[in-house]
Formats: C-alpha cells, sequence, structure tokens
C-alpha cells in the first residue's frame, strides 16, 4: 500500500462515516467508498516535480479508506487514467503533438467532453468506432484496445492490478464493436477503485506522472475555480454538487468528477488556508444517489472539518 493508516484517522473517518449514514439513512453501507490521504509536512507534492520519482514514492501519506478496493464503474473518473495515457505516449513520441489533439485533452478533462474522450481514446489505441467486425479483425481490434491497461498494468502497482479502462465513454451508450466490447452482459465495462484513483491522482500532484513538466499540464487542467460566478456561468462545471461545494471559497481545488444515472463521483486534491493539504476520492452508487447534489458536498464539508482538527502524527517511524 503506498500509503499507511493512523489511528488519529481511523478515529475521524469512522466518526464520519457515522455522519453520513445519519444524514443520509438511503444511502446504503455498500454503495459509498472513500479513500482520503494526508501530507503532513514535509509533503513533497505540488512541488512541480522538485523529486526523483524513487524519492517520492519513498514518502507515504496516512490514509484512510472504506471500501476502497471495491470495483465501481467510474463515469468519467477514468479519463484521469486516459490524461496520464496520452501524455505519455506524446511524452515517448507515439503520437504526434497538435492544437486538435490539445484541444480534446483540454475538453475532456476541463468540460469532461465525452466526444473529446472518444478522440483521446482512438489516438491511444488506434483503433475507431464502427458497425460491427468480423471475429479476426475483432480479436486484434480488442488487443488494440486494451493496450491502456497493459500500460498500467506495467507500472506494477498492487491497486491497478484490478481495473479495467478500456472503453469509451459514453452520453446514450456503445452501439456496434462498442457495444460488442462490452459483452453480453457490460461485464468488460470499465471499473475502478477510490485506492487505485488515489493513487494515480496522487503521483499527478507528486509531479511524477509522465514527467514532471507533464504532470504539472495535468494540474493546470485539473484546477477548478470555486468563484460562484463562474460556477453559474457553466452549469456542467464538476464543482456543483461534488468535492468543491462543500470547500470554503479560499481553498485550492484540483479536481475530476464523475456523473451518470447510477454513480456521482470526484477525485480532488485539495489545499485549505492553515491546514496540511488532502486527497480524496469519493464514489456513490445507486440512482438516488446519483441525482443527489448534496451526498458529495457534505461528506467534503466533514473531511474540510476534521482537516482542521488534524495534528501532527504522533509516530513519524
Amino acid at each position: 500500500m503506498f500509503f499507511h493508516k493512523d489511528l488519529q484517522l481511523e478515529t475521524f473517518g469512522d466518526r464520519i462515516l457515522e455522519k453520513i449514514w445519519t444524514a443520509f439513512p438511503g444511502l446504503a453501507r455498500n454503495q459509498l467508498a472513500l479513500t482520503w490521504l494526508v501530507y503532513d509536512p514535509p509533503a513533497p507534492i505540488n512541488t512541480g516535480g522538485a523529486l526523483h520519482p524513487e524519492e517520492f514514492w519513498n514518502y507515504s501519506p496516512r490514509g484512510f479508506s472504506y471500501r476502497g478496493v471495491e470495483l465501481i464503474y467510474p463515469a468519467s473518473v477514468v479519463k484521469l487514467f486516459y490524461l496520464v495515457a496520452i501524455h505519455e505516449w506524446l511524452e515517448r513520441g507515439m503520437v504526434q503533438p497538435s492544437v486538435e489533439l490539445d484541444r480534446a485533452i483540454r475538453d475532456m478533462i476541463v468540460d469532461s467532453s465525452n466526444d473529446a474522450t472518444g478522440l483521446i481514446v482512438d489516438v491511444v489505441t488506434g483503433t475507431t468506432s464502427g458497425p460491427e467486425l468480423a471475429p479476426g479483425p475483432f480479436a486484434a481490434w480488442k488487443q488494440q484496445r486494451q493496450i491502456v491497461n497493459r500500460y498500467f498494468q506495467s507500472f506494477g502497482w498492487d491497486e491497478l492490478q484490478t481495473i479495467n479502462v478500456c472503453q469509451k465513454t459514453w452520453c446514450d451508450g456503445p452501439y456496434g464493436r462498442e457495444r460488442a466490447f462490452y459483452g453480453e452482459l457490460m461485464e468488460n465495462r470499465n471499473m475502478l477503485t477510490t485506492i487505485a484513483t488515489a493513487r494515480l491522482l496522487h503521483s499527478i500532484v507528486g509531479g511524477v506522472a509522465v514527467s514532471a513538466s507533464r504532470s504539472q499540464a495535468m494540474m493546470t487542467l485539473l484546477r477548478r475555480s470555486l468563484n460562484p460566478d463562474d460556477l453559474l456561468a457553466d452549469p456542467e462545471n464538476q464543482v456543483t454538487g461534488f468535492l468543491g461545494s462543500g470547500l470554503p471559497l479560499n481553498a485550492s481545488l484540483w479536481s475530476k468528477a464523475g456523473l451518470m444515472s447510477r454513480v456521482r463521483h470526484d477525485a480532488a486534491y485539495i489545499e485549505l488556508p492553515g491546514c496540511y493539504p488532502y486527497l480524496l476520492v469519493v464514489f456513490t452508487e445507486g440512482a438516488d444517489q446519483a441525482k443527489n447534489e448534496s451526498i458529495l458536498p457534505f461528506i467534503s464539508q466533514q473531511i474540510a472539518e476534521a482537516m482542521r482538527s488534524l495534528s501532527a502524527p504522533a509516530n513519524k517511524g
């Protein structure tokens, strides 16, 4: 595990869970998963990649997780993984930069565009959507579409061993070869855990995702405004109804939300004045939860209050 348990965080985490169940009795125990990391100083995060990756990974933050290894459909949170993949491909020269590709990368993260994500998946995998294929060509197509999974498996992180990141994101759903690729029972859907998502976001914040400069470029896209005027001007802002809504206006937020008819998720790195920085990934499942714009802000508010009360860890070693 890339983080370590801490008695203080366990106590706070358990209390927060009880507050969640009390405030939202319709939220079943198996409809919530979360992972919370605290960056005690000197924390090697958001430094612009000042540390070598080996030195960064020697740092183990405190963490609390509830159902953090449960596989859950990630909706648009999966775009974090495609963001890292396309930057790796660009870094290696496996794809060539272009104005149109830059536009798609931006729109995939800033606006959570599914159309932009489709292009990124096409570019990274060398495949395209279309009618169903004959068995032979379809087998080759499927092999190509698994390249992002193989890339993340190559990291050797235990947290990534069970995830599935090979599907595009949709508004109305897949058709043709894309629908066939999902499997008859949709068993090949994208699946993530809050711990896997937390580790990937942790690597971006730490400046070691692909390279220091590319991590910084990713952070720039993930930055969210909490200004009420900005939020009103953009109804699909990935803050309202998500973790950002539970933060004070003087907080700094970098995040990627996910929403569809049966899930509401968010993955965020947060800096509060006077507090240690922290990372929070929350997944909620269920049709009622997906429509509820109060759950994630409530959880975020509870975590923020806990952060104000946190003391330095009793045992640094």
